[in-house]
């Protein structure tokens, strides 16, 4: 159970998220949603600890995430997998490796720095490589895939790292609609095949209706919106989105998954 309660980030005079309090139970797949610059970033920044929350406490498990420090704060970003709206691949390096680099934090330093994967983590990287059909890109170059192949090299190293939650900030913002589709695909695979919790931020709603089982709504950092995406009426999307509404509202609408997709069924892209 990852609890929120009275969250919130300030940079200088500006809060980022203000007074934000919430609970996902294990297995939910929860939208952040919102209009840019509502907090939604922050917000999943500051539950995996890259940004430092000013008040208020975040529990997982009973643990007081906000008071981690050290080896402790490096597992917990090893629990709670973080995935990029940029990929953040490192592009001169081969897929096998950046998938591998979501290893580290159970490796120790000396290892790490010669590269010295254990045979056990090669075989945990290739099999995540496996499930989004790039196992044969393992040996190319990062920054020579398409983005919707960097982002489910992404997404495999997010998944070897075996974490309790998946935070996605936006990361289907830089591809196109078919990118898309198999990107979201596989977050969903990866929240039902395993159980792993997910928060996503999204800004299309349409994508957040169709993949998500909750949406939480942001405005200037608050949390103002908490239900499932049915009571999510044009309304209060008018409302959350103000002068986005129609970009967000206003696309051809996104087919609702038919089912779970297999593992290992993404196309090529």
């Amino acid at each position: 159970m990852l609890v929120v309660e009275g969250l919130t980030c300030r940079f200088g005079a500006k809060a980022a998220v203000d007074d934000a309090s919430f609970q996902v139970s294990p297995g939910g797949f929860v939208g952040v949603i919102g209009r840019s610059g509502a907090g939604k970033s922050t917000l999943l920044r500051t539950i995996n600890r890259l940004a430092t929350p000013t008040q208020g406490r975040i529990l997982f498990d009973d643990i007081d995430v906000t008071a981690l420090r050290g080896k402790e704060l490096r597992q917990w970003r090893a629990r709670s997998a973080m995935i990029f709206q940029q990929f953040n691949l490192v592009g001169r390096l081969d897929v096998l490796t950046n998938v591998l680099m979501g290893r580290l934090a159970t490796m120790p330093a000396w290892r790490s720095l010669s590269q010295l994967w254990p045979e056990q983590d090669k075989a945990l990287a290739m099999s995540a490589l496996e499930q989004f059909d790039i196992a044969s890109l393992a040996a190319q170059r990062a920054d020579q895939l398409s983005g919707g192949q960097q982002q489910r090299v992404a997404i495999a190293r997010a998944l070897v790292q075996q974490p309790d939650i998946i935070l996605a900030d936006e990361p289907i913002a830089s591809l196109d609609p078919r990118n898309t589709k198999i990107v979201m695909d596989a977050l969903l695979r990866i929240n039902k095949h395993f159980g792993i919790t997910v928060l996503c931020n999204l800004h299309s709603l349409d994508l957040a209706r169709s993949y998500c089982d909750r949406l939480i709504g942001m405005a200037q950092g608050r949390v103002v919106f908490d239900g499932a995406p049915a009571e999510l009426t044009d309304h209060v999307a008018r409302e959350l989105y103000d002068l986005e509404a129609a970009d967000v509202m206003g696309g051809t609408p996104v087919p609702a998954p038919e089912g779970i997709p297999a593992l290992g069924t993404a196309a090529a892209a």
